[in-house]
């Protein structure tokens, strides 16, 4: 193993700042399955072990059985609601159930929770496609309609490098890896949140891209867990930890994962807790 790490994989760990950093990680990485190596990083794989129990055992709630529409139902409005809010646009839970919530970005939260079945479908082979219309769902009351889901022209970095991270981000995600979910998630959850793509409502397109790696990948098909949820119960830490994948180091890059994976247990708790009030009556 050498350092001819594939393009995709040095452009997610390159991130905005000091492209020297990947070295750190460049024996870990064959050509073959880069991501599945960031597994291999102090913690990474007893965090991703961790969400995945987390996962399994809200799945395995006798409430599913005969409600699991309701509960990922109420779990993609948490969710909506949550990634609004790490926007900036607060709102009450049951203003957002009643429909009275009017901030643009809660309701461009709200479209794109209604149109995660469709955009999964899409997402196996043209994310790229994907990240437009995740942003003219979330923008669509915020920029002029002839900027909705078309990458920004100005700004760092650089609207032709932009264009480039796009495409190998849509061939990481079209290609096979071995690698967890969560990692895999984590990993276009923060290129999203670096690159900026579109200029405005970027976090609520990260946000809803890694929801729909974790559906895609297996971890939660039928999008019972709300992982925005998590990010917001443990916002000082989210932050915290993309500033560490900003670093483009290896530790930082580890923490934002391990970030990542807290964050779908929490949202895994979240769900649990909905289940056993539905069982409550």
């Amino acid at each position: 193993m050498g350092c001819q790490v594939r393009t995709y994989f040095k452009v997610s760990l390159q991130i905005v700042r000091d492209a020297g950093h990947v070295a750190c990680l460049c024996n870990l990485c064959p050509v073959d399955d880069a991501l599945l190596q960031v597994s291999l990083l102090p913690g990474v794989e007893e965090a991703c072990d961790t969400a995945r129990q987390a996962v399994d055992r809200l799945r395995g709630h006798r409430v599913l059985r005969r409600k699991s529409t309701e509960v990922s139902t109420e779990s993609l409005l948490r969710g909506a609601r949550a990634s609004a809010a790490l926007e900036g646009a607060q709102a009450h839970l049951e203003e957002v159930r009643a429909g009275h919530a009017t901030h643009p970005l809660v309701q461009g939260a709200l479209r794109i929770s209604g149109e995660m079945g469709p955009l999964g479908a899409a997402w196996k082979t043209a994310p790229r496609q994907v990240f437009a219309r995740l942003h003219v769902l979330a923008a669509r009351d915020v920029v002029s309609s002839d900027e909705l889901g078309r990458p920004r022209s100005e700004g760092s970095p650089s609207a032709s490098e932009v264009a480039a991270r796009l495409d190998a981000l849509s061939d990481l995600l079209t290609g096979k890896s071995k690698a967890p979910a969560v990692v895999v998630s984590a990993i276009v959850h923060g290129e999203l949140l670096a690159l900026r793509p579109f200029g405005s409502a970027d976090g609520l397109v990260a946000r809803a891209a890694a929801r729909l790696t974790l559906i895609d990948r297996g971890l939660d098909p039928k999008a019972l867990v709300s992982p925005e949820v998590g990010h917001m119960e443990l916002e000082a830490e989210y932050r915290k930890a993309f500033d560490g994948y900003l670093s483009g180091t290896g530790e930082g890059v580890a923490e934002w994962i391990k970030h990542c994976a807290d964050a779908v247990v929490h949202g895994a708790r979240d769900s649990q807790t909905l289940c056993e009030a539905m069982q409550r009556g």
